[in-house]
């Protein structure tokens, strides 16, 4: 059995099953290539992904779907290639619903960047998130047509689309909500003490720290 078969029998086992929603990843994230990893998770020279779920709203990777991690909010990654692999992202799409899957990331590059708009359509009524890894892939992520709902971000930012999905989990999670309030608050604070600094001791002084 190949290794791409072998992981759309492993989906299609999973949604089979009856998992409490505490239990299954409340996050997905795909990716058109494991070249696409930097962008999508750690985010190079950026935070990305990872660094908001994990490092700012103590989410935790699930690995296994049968034993998750302790934290209460979880995603999982997959590479599921819409031109190279189909037959593995229609699985994950059709499948991510009932595998407790709340909402999905799915980022990929190129000019032809169609893993988002095709995990949209299968997943749908499942909100995705896209995310164009270049500048280049921006026209194809959004030119979704009427009907096709997508959401998008700005090329790279994948950071930005793990806040988007805790936005939505957090409508039906308030300790999720505190999280993410609380993360906008550290923000506010450190634009409020930048500011200050800025004002109080001058650009010099400013710039020398």
């Amino acid at each position: 059995m190949t290794a791409v078969q072998e992981l759309i029998d492993r989906l299609h086992d999973e949604a089979g099953g009856d998992r409490p929603a505490a239990e299954t990843p409340d996050v997905g994230i795909v990716m058109g290539s494991d070249s696409d990893l930097e962008t999508m998770l750690t985010g190079g020279d950026r935070p990305g992904a990872y660094d908001a779920l994990v490092s700012e709203l103590d989410f935790a990777e699930q690995t296994d779907f049968e034993d998750p991690p302790e934290n209460r909010f979880t995603f999982e990654t997959y590479v599921t290639s819409a031109h190279r692999t189909p037959d593995l992202m229609a699985a994950y799409a059709e499948t991510a619903e009932a595998r407790g899957i709340d909402v999905i990331i799915a980022g990929a590059g190129g000019k032809s960047a169609d893993l988002p708009n095709m995990t949209a359509s299968i997943a749908y009524p499942l909100p995705v998130i896209g995310v164009p890894v270049q500048e280049k892939s921006v026209d194809s992520v959004i030119g979704m047509p009427q009907g096709a709902p997508l959401t998008a971000v700005d090329a790279g930012k994948s950071f930005n689309a793990a806040l988007s999905a805790a936005q939505i989990l957090a409508r039906e999670h308030d300790d999720l909500r505190r999280r993410l309030v609380a993360y906008h608050d550290r923000l506010r604070g450190e634009v409020g003490e930048a500011s200050r600094r800025l004002h109080d001791g001058g650009v010099a002084d400013y710039e020398r720290e």
